[in-house]
């Protein structure tokens, strides 16, 4: 963990007291989109139409939980990584490496967030049945280790720091589901694994593409056991196993989404495939000429990935309303 900051940042940040605007931004709320994994089981779900509304409620408290302990713990990871992050061309604009928030406002601020987000798992209890509110508490308190983790030492280790970050995701969806006492599928979770992979392969390999020849490792230590086409490869492993994969839940869903339009039986999911294809691919194109280190920063940035992701949104909601149902699974 770093130590307290010492001359003119820390008594500047001391002087003012505590920035309000400059803890929100070390919370990195935008960050919490990722807690949208958290309801995808349950949306699945709701082809059934039988999910009752406190179901609904637990999962949002769910995500509410979720993304309040990923932003205590973003916190602590950057108390960890002040130094780096100094070095870093876009990092170093963070709130504790810029030294608009000392140390101290932001252990007592991360240890309020992941407080704040127990109490919302605990909310869950009273809406669902106890052995399902209980995992949620259980997965949260795993997620909340396995990012300390992380934090600690996995980060440093190849491949081990990216199926860390994954198996985040993958506690998310797990949580999601039982808040709203939904059985997720095996595809659904192989398909949230091998797309947070890529997701951060795609991270690794972006950094390599911005930071100055030789910096790498000096931002972000692991960099410096990469290469450049490991990263490619894995990238692109991780993302053809994404599409595969999600080609396969598609493929075994065929009669819970599917429709007779008269002709035959036609699965409404399969469109999606084409956007979700676009989106996948058209992230390792921009990653690769270098103009994102971060495949999440496309969600805010690129018109042409964020048209895709709506693409998929609005074929998932028709398939989702339009199919006859079957039984519920996430």
């Amino acid at each position: 963990m770093a130590s307290e900051q010492s001359g003119p940042a820390a008594a500047s940040a001391g002087a003012r007291g505590v920035d309000a605007a400059a803890l929100l931004r070390l919370a990195r709320p935008k960050q919490w989109t990722k807690s949208g994994f958290v309801l995808i089981g349950p949306l699945y779900a709701l082809r059934d139409q039988d999910l009752p509304l406190a179901a609904i409620v637990a999962a949002l408290l769910a995500a509410v939980a979720f993304a309040l302990a990923s932003s205590g713990c973003y916190v602590f990871n950057d108390l960890a990584d002040i130094e780096a992050d100094r070095r870093h061309p876009r990092k170093s604009r963070r709130p504790l490496a810029a030294g608009l928030v000392t140390p101290a406002q932001a252990r007592a601020f991360g240890v309020a967030l992941l407080a704040v987000s127990v109490g919302a798992a605990l909310l869950v209890v009273p809406l669902t049945a106890p052995l399902p509110a209980l995992a949620v508490l259980l997965l949260l308190g795993v997620y909340i280790g396995n990012v300390f983790l992380y934090s600690g030492f996995l980060k440093r280790i190849v491949v081990a720091d990216v199926l860390s970050l994954s198996l985040g995701f993958v506690l998310r969806v797990m949580a999601g589901c039982a808040a709203a006492a939904v059985g997720p599928s095996t595809w659904l979770l192989n398909v949230t694994l091998f797309l947070a992979m890529f997701l951060a392969f795609g991270k690794r390999l972006g950094e390599r593409r911005t930071v100055r020849d030789g910096d790498a490792g000096a931002v972000r230590g692991v960099l410096a056991r990469y290469s450049d086409d490991l990263l490619r490869m894995a990238v692109v492993v991780s993302g053809v196993a994404t599409l595969v994969t999600y080609a396969g839940y598609v493929q075994d869903r065929a009669l819970d989404y599917s429709i007779d339009l008269g002709f035959g039986a036609v699965n409404l999911l399969w469109p999606t495939i084409l956007p979700a294809t676009y989106v996948l691919l058209r992230s390792i194109l921009l990653i690769e000429e270098g103009l994102y280190d971060d495949p999440t920063e496309l969600a805010t940035r690129d018109r042409p990935f964020q048209a895709g992701v709506a693409i998929f949104g609005v074929l998932t909601g028709i398939a989702l309303l339009a199919a006859t149902g079957g039984a519920p699974a996430g």
